[in-house]
């Protein structure tokens, strides 16, 4: 079922809004914390983002922002401001729409609906983003953030930290790793493993994560 993240503090807004997007059939959810909204994002994998622009403490333009170092989810901007500088400004800020207060909620609905359509084959709904222990991994571009700082993977090293990451809490073995490398036409062999974890670690330590991916002597790797 799609999911759609609901931002916006004005609780009569937020209420309407939320209650039109399940009866429409979409799983949905909102935002009470607006000092965390990425951990929020990370967190729950929404399909869709509607996201107002004045927000307490950090704007909609910050958060989107700071979303689009991470996913390329649609994000529908709502306000009430009607500048044109406003609407260029959501845009060129990574906005997939824009909508002005008040709005009709048919208007809205439409708008999501056509901005799902556009984005997702119902049948592959799969998030790019997955996150453990404040590590975010993004599968379409490579990266790995932590914090404020990011690191580029190659295919390797995404493949093993993703697997890694999936299997957070359980040893994963060294065989079980290059067999899944394996799958992918790489030629991987003990050595090549080896020196694959060790660049790992490296990025993991230049983005501030030290210790994150740990060594279980005879067994393998775990990521706790």
């Amino acid at each position: 079922m799609l999911k759609v993240m609901v931002v916006e503090d004005d609780k009569t807004i937020r209420d309407i809004v939320y209650e039109n997007i399940k009866r429409w059939g979409f799983d949905a959810f909102y935002v009470e914390d607006f000092q965390d909204v990425l951990s929020l994002f990370i967190e729950n994998k929404p399909h869709l983002i509607l996201l107002d622009i004045n927000l307490p403490a950090y704007d909609g333009f910050y958060w989107c922002q700071k979303i689009r170092e991470v996913s390329n989810v649609p994000i529908i901007f709502l306000s009430s401001r009607d500048t044109g500088m406003d609407i260029i400004m959501a845009m060129n800020m990574g906005g997939d729409d824009y909508i002005q207060k008040p709005f009709d909620i048919d208007v809205l609905m439409a708008k999501i609906n056509a901005v799902l359509r556009r984005t997702y084959s119902y049948t592959n709904t799969d998030a790019n983003v997955i996150e453990h222990d404040g590590v975010v991994l993004n599968l379409k571009d490579s990266h790995v953030f932590f914090q404020d700082k990011k690191a580029e993977l190659t295919k390797n090293e995404l493949k093993i930290i993703y697997i890694l990451m999936k299997n957070h809490g359980h040893v994963v073995s060294r065989d079980k790793i290059m067999r899944s490398l394996w799958e992918d036409e790489s030629f991987v062999d003990d050595n090549t493993l080896t020196v694959n974890i060790v660049r790992l670690r490296k990025k993991l330590a230049g983005v501030g994560k030290t210790d994150f991916i740990k060594t279980k002597k005879g067994q393998g790797y775990i990521i706790t």
